[in-house]
């Protein structure tokens, strides 16, 4: 069987990995609206994401009210003050980091994962934790669409689950996993920003690739 017969065109595949390339995790908005048609492409993306067992365990909550915008702001940045503290000596560092838009951005949507996933078994018998790893495959397919769709997205995991989910009414058993900024942008970063910023490095590629066991640690 030919690789051609199913593989993508030389343009196609292009613009693939070049959204996968040029994705960042934004933090910088301007409040410009987003075409309703563009808005639903994008959460049509996170349904067509690949979940153990079909179960599709992502809840996508749209925030809508700006007062209640405010108050997912005053949660993030509890949690911002409590990380900077237990930081350390990279506190000051640290809280020179953007870390949200949620203010600026065109659109907020809070992503969880649904209550009572205890009947779900297929796949996550030894691994229940792949429902929250489905999640995570919405979410980026999200981004990517994003991406490709020139506007920016920003994943935000600095907030207290259990007030979040009363905040918002969820079901006992729903866990919110991310609040999500969607947005235009005056420009993409050139590199992801937390390397701009000079916080961490991305390691090289070989040195996450192992072959036939772990390796590292004193291991060949």
């Amino acid at each position: 069987m030919s690789l051609d017969q199913y593989r993508f065109n030389e343009q196609d595949r292009k613009a693939v990995y070049r959204a996968i390339g040029e994705r960042r995790d934004m933090r910088h908005f301007i409040a410009d609206p987003i075409e309703p048609s563009i808005l639903q492409q994008i959460f049509h993306a996170a349904w067509q994401a690949p979940s153990v067992g079909l179960m599709q365990p992502w809840r996508m909550i749209r925030i809508t009210d700006q007062d209640l915008r405010q108050v997912i702001y005053q949660l993030v940045e509890q949690e911002r003050q409590e990380t900077a503290t237990a930081l350390g000596e990279q506190k000051t560092e640290f809280l020179q980091l953007k870390v949200e838009g949620i203010r600026e951005c065109a659109e907020v949507i809070v992503m969880a994962l649904m209550d009572q996933r205890e009947p779900h078994i297929f796949g996550r018998r030894t691994l229940p934790e792949m429902d929250l790893a489905s999640v995570a495959c919405a979410i980026q397919n999200m981004w990517l669409a994003a991406r490709a769709e020139g506007l920016g997205m920003g994943w935000v995991s600095l907030f207290d689950p259990a007030q979040l989910a009363e905040l918002l009414q969820m079901p006992e058993g729903a866990c919110p996993v991310a609040i999500l900024c969607l947005g235009h942008v005056d420009s993409f970063y050139q590199q992801p920003m937390l390397e701009q910023q000079n916080w961490r490095q991305r390691q090289p590629l070989q040195e996450l690739i192992f072959e036939n066991c772990w390796q590292g640690n004193g291991q060949p």
